[in-house]
């Protein structure tokens, strides 16, 4: 048939047949036996108005329905299909024409501008017809689709298994894929409502897949808990806290579970291996369980077969990368001895050292400057407001010489490396040879002498700055008294002339302008004759000073990385240069591709831990080694490192529907120098998370929560203390209890009397009420073995305790009633340990930690969290370590120190450090300041009561002591001192008590001395 639209002048006739089909199993209200028609329509632009709409021809002129398609003039789409169109079109009435919009989804559509409204709504409701058309047909040919997506959604109102990602995600997106070509393409009022609702489940599943997947696993859950309730009271000795028990069930395509220091990790890996196996979800072949430690796997194995009655074996990642290399190449390659013995790992890498510093002389001098520290940024003393904030810098760094002499700053330290290194014998800070009376001033101590000349050598730390007027002007560090410091300058000056010994003088200005070791050999060469030390002589001797323990150290946790990660040495060069870590890190690589070569070298057939992961990586990658493992349970998964997160990513990824269990505590993550990686767990979702509704990283957490270990003071303080790192993961902590009294508690300890503050803490723990039928067990932590006591001793001296030492590594997994933790003080090798935590370790590892000692803190909560009732931290009074100053400074940690000591801590008026008591052998104690090398600060005790500090009161002006309340004449030229009777040759006079360091004297005594002359 043909007909026209009436009264569109612009419009060309029109030829239309219809055809109208029903979907299979609905009815549209429509007879089966009406014929077919088929649509054949134009639609076009009225040239003016679409000229004016559309001036550039961006859209095109006519539309052409033709069948199953629609044929456009001009415009970016050539030809449409109607499977192409995503919504009904849509006329839109102008003020001269109207145009009319066909939606193809994905923000794209066509327009078709300047075209007469009455002839736009016939062709929309045309291309309507024919679309609502096509859909219903393409509709009918799914009927299986939409059977079986039916029966899975019907499946997931009660769950027979748990609906992981990986088993949901293919249902959701068949039907995500039925509703974008089909289903969100029909036309409701054309196929009816019936036939609607009955596809309204696949929509919704298509639409809403997150909300239906969480109510199928609720459901399960649910269902799995009841049946299961009797397994979960009994497989344990004790029934598993409601956190177990959902760890147990859930079974999401990845697994965390967050198990905090004594949270019941094992007993989850235990129940969880049961379960998969008596519900009959796994058979014992496909369960893969992974520990670190050999000892934990044979535990793991024993208690599982305990459980379920079937023998399931837990390997360590060696033991399953040999079995995998045996299985693949018929034979396992020799281990090398080094694989399972640190301590022979790190002599080897020691003896590698020492054979290319012996061998290669380009190296040898790189390996000799960095330890001589000509490699490391040296901070600056003009960048800090305090001498206390200065002091304690130089003080952490432990400026210790290639001689073995401790030296008072950094420039000092290059100085005294560089004679060293030169043949140059010296004495650091040796008395000045001649006698000097009078003088009002401590003995002098000039900083270097020159053996061979008796020359002397003092380094002054002044820098140039140039005034206005162009004359230059020697400056100081912000905290030092300038007139002072030059005054002393010139005195030295003074003496050396008087006396007529030679002085070289070296300037801090010089190191600012990078020529201070140039300038040094210049004013030194006419007195001595260099002798530069063979590097091997060097290296010989800085070893036995302890000096290359830290260097091997950084060295093997590098190269443990490296292998690890699979990197190359360009790759950390670049990476160094991006991160503009300058010329030390120039310096490590340098060391480092020597090292490693050699390393390899004597490797030769022989393999590593690190090459065994990797070569059975590679095995599992290539499809060579086909895995029987459907479930991977893993045990400490805070130690993983970038090799066994590959080997376990490997055997997921052969298997669609293997899931991954690992069960772990990022807050006790602590053997990176043993190459773990800890931004492994924190990323576990996107580095093993499973795929669901085009969204990545799918993976359920699990946080354990409870604790059956340390009371209220400890966890919640231990939890506190590991969370000010904020990139550590954020659990809930259940204590074991509740303590009345503060649970941790801090001894002070000096030098001469650490072993006596150990036996009183251990007496004291003695006296509380011990656990019923057994002893009270007292664990001794140090950061490292060279701390342990004599505890043949301490055993014997306190029977009543059971009394074990650990370092803070070796001690996980353990516990006791006490922990004791030793030597928490500010020294290299002291708590935290200032030789971890290396910046150069960034170059090996995907992610940095900014976070300062951020492996250290999680050091310490482990020491802390091995305690059921008390932490007890030994720290030096004098240098107590940043983690016992921060624990003392918060009042939210609850921390029991000396009331006495604390007391009796008073501010340096010097420095801005701590005054700290010292008690006299036989008579009155006194005061020292903390720095008592830098700053050397010294007060006499109140002469009343022998043991408090006198403080200066506000408005009399007094000293009053806090201890007796004598009250002393304040010294009018310093905060601290107080004035006492001294004698001169014009006989006795009031002075200041911190003669010579302040020569303060009483206004009445000058003024006598003045009228009589004196």
């Amino acid at each position: 048939m043909t007909y026209s639209i009436p009264g569109d002048k612009y419009s060309e006739p029109v030829n239309a047949t219809w055809t109208r089909r029903l979907p299979p199993w609905g009815t549209s209200g429509m007879s089966e036996t009406e014929p077919d028609h088929w649509i054949s329509m134009k639609l076009v632009s009225r040239p003016l108005p679409a000229f004016l709409s559309d001036p550039f021809r961006k859209h095109p002129r006519a539309l052409a329905l033709q069948d199953n398609t629609i044929a456009a003039s001009g415009g970016a789409h050539a030809r449409i299909h109607l499977s192409e169109i995503a919504a009904s079109p849509v006329v839109q009435r102008g003020r001269v024409s109207a145009r009319l919009t066909l939606d193809l989804g994905n923000q794209s559509s066509v327009l078709l501008p300047g075209v007469q409204e009455a002839a736009a709504r016939a062709f929309a409701q045309a291309v309507e017809t024919a679309w609502s058309g096509y859909n219903l047909s393409q509709l009918s040919k799914e009927d299986d689709a939409i059977a079986a997506l039916m029966m899975a959604i019907e499946g997931l109102k009660a769950p027979a298994n748990y609906p992981a990602a990986c088993l949901v995600d293919p249902v959701a997106s068949q039907a995500a894929d039925l509703d974008a070509r089909v289903l969100k393409k029909l036309n409701p009022a054309a196929i009816g409502e019936e036939t609607m609702a009955r596809l309204a489940p696949i929509m919704e599943l298509a639409r809403n897949p997150e909300q239906l997947r969480d109510a199928a696993i609720a459901a399960f859950v649910d269902q799995q808990l009841a049946e299961w309730k009797e397994f979960f009271d009994t497989v344990e000795s004790m029934p598993l806290t409601p956190e177990q028990r959902l760890s147990v069930v859930v079974d999401e395509d990845a697994t965390l579970v967050l198990a905090g220091a004594g949270s019941g990790k094992t007993s989850v890996i235990t129940a969880k291996a049961a379960y998969l196996v008596k519900a009959g979800i796994r058979q014992p072949h496909e369960l893969l369980l992974l520990a670190f430690a050999k000892d934990a796997a044979t535990e793991m194995s024993e208690r599982i077969e305990a459980r379920c009655g079937v023998p399931i074996i837990a390997r360590t990642f060696h033991a399953l990368a040999y079995e995998i290399i045996g299985t693949v190449e018929g034979e396992k390659p020799p281990l090398a001895p080094t694989a399972t013995d640190d301590k022979a790992f790190l002599q080897l890498i020691k003896d590698i050292l020492r054979d290319i510093v012996s061998r290669m002389a380009d190296i040898a001098g790189t390996v000799v400057g960095w330890f001589a520290g000509f490699f490391d940024d040296i901070p600056n003393a003009w960048d800090y407001d305090s001498a206390h904030k200065w002091y304690s810098e130089v003080e952490s760094r432990n400026l210790r010489s290639l001689k073995g002499d401790t030296v008072a700053s950094f420039e000092e330290l290059m100085i005294a490396n560089w004679l060293y290194l030169n043949g140059i014998a010296y004495e650091y800070e040796p008395t000045y040879e001649h006698k000097l009376t009078g003088t009002g001033r401590r003995a002098y101590t000039p900083d270097f002498r020159l053996t061979e000349s008796g020359v002397y050598l003092e380094h002054f730390g002044v820098r140039k700055t140039t005034r206005k007027d162009g004359t230059e002007e020697l400056t100081t560090a912000p905290f030092i008294d300038r007139d002072t410091y030059l005054e002393g300058m010139a005195w030295k000056r003074q003496v050396h002339a008087e006396h007529e010994t030679t002085l070289i003088e070296t300037y801090s200005w010089e190191n600012e302008e990078g020529r201070l070791l140039e300038a040094l050999a210049e004013k030194v060469a006419p007195h001595v004759t260099l002798r530069p030390r063979p590097a091997l002589e060097i290296y010989d001797s800085v070893t036995s000073l302890g000096v290359v323990d830290g260097f091997t150290s950084l060295i093997a946790t590098f190269l443990r990385h490296f292998k690890n990660g699979s990197y190359h040495l360009g790759d950390c060069e670049t990476k160094a240069a991006t991160l503009k870590m300058g010329k030390r890190s120039q310096a490590f690589l340098k060391i480092f591709g020597a090292v490693y070569r050699e390393y390899q070298d004597r490797l030769g057939d022989r393999i590593d831990f690190e090459d065994m992961v990797n070569r059975a990586t590679a095995l599992v990658e290539s499809g060579r080694y086909d895995s029987p493992f459907r479930h991977i349970l893993v045990d400490e998964f805070q130690d993983i490192s970038t090799g066994r997160a590959r080997l376990i990513q490997a055997l997921k990824n052969q298997h669609p529907e293997t899931r991954i269990f690992a069960v772990g505590d990022d807050w006790q993550s602590i053997y990176r120098f043993a190459g773990s990686d800890i931004h492994i767990m924190r990323n576990f979702g996107r580095e093993f998370g499973g795929v669901f509704a085009g969204r990545e990283g799918v993976h359920r957490t699990v946080d354990l929560g409870r604790t059956f270990r340390s009371v209220d003071k400890i966890a919640l303080a231990a939890r506190r203390f590991v969370l000010c790192n904020p990139a550590q993961i954020t659990k809930t902590v259940v204590p074991a209890g509740e303590a009345e009294h503060p649970a941790i508690r801090i001894a002070w300890t000096r030098r001469e009397t650490g072993e006596q503050v150990l036996d009183d803490t251990l007496k004291a723990l003695t006296a509380e009420p011990a656990p019923p039928g057994r002893k009270a067990t007292a664990l001794l932590l140090g950061r490292y073995r060279f701390i342990e006591p004599d505890m043949r001793g301490l055993r014997r001296r306190h029977q009543h305790l059971t009394i074990t030492f650990k370092t803070i590594h070796a001690s996980k997994g353990l516990e006791a009633d006490h922990v004791v933790l030793l030597g928490a003080d500010r020294a290299r090798m002291g708590f935290p340990s200032m030789i971890v935590d290396d910046p150069l370790l960034a170059l090996v590892s995907p992610e940095a930690e900014p976070f300062a000692k951020a492996e250290e803190r999680r050091v310490m909560y482990v020491a802390m969290t091995r305690a059921r009732r008390t932490v007890t931290i030994l720290a030096s009074e004098a240098r107590p370590s940043a983690f016992v100053t921060e624990l003392l400074k918060d009042p939210a940690y609850d921390v029991a120190s000396p009331r006495e000591a604390q007391e009796r801590t008073h501010t340096c008026g010097q420095c801005g450090g701590r005054l700290l008591f010292m008690p006299g052998s036989d008579g009155p104690g006194w005061y020292r300041c903390e720095h008592i090398k830098h700053c050397g600060n010294r007060m006499p005790a109140c002469p009343a009561c022998g043991t408090g500090l006198p403080v200066r009161k506000e408005p009399k002006d007094e000293k009053i002591c806090r201890d007796c309340g004598a009250v002393q004449a304040p010294c009018p030229e310093c905060t601290d001192g107080w004035l006492v009777e001294r004698r001169g040759r014009y006989g006795a006079f009031l002075g200041c008590v911190r003669f010579p360091d302040c020569a303060g004297k009483s206004k009445k005594e000058r003024r006598a001395r003045q009228r009589t002359g004196g």
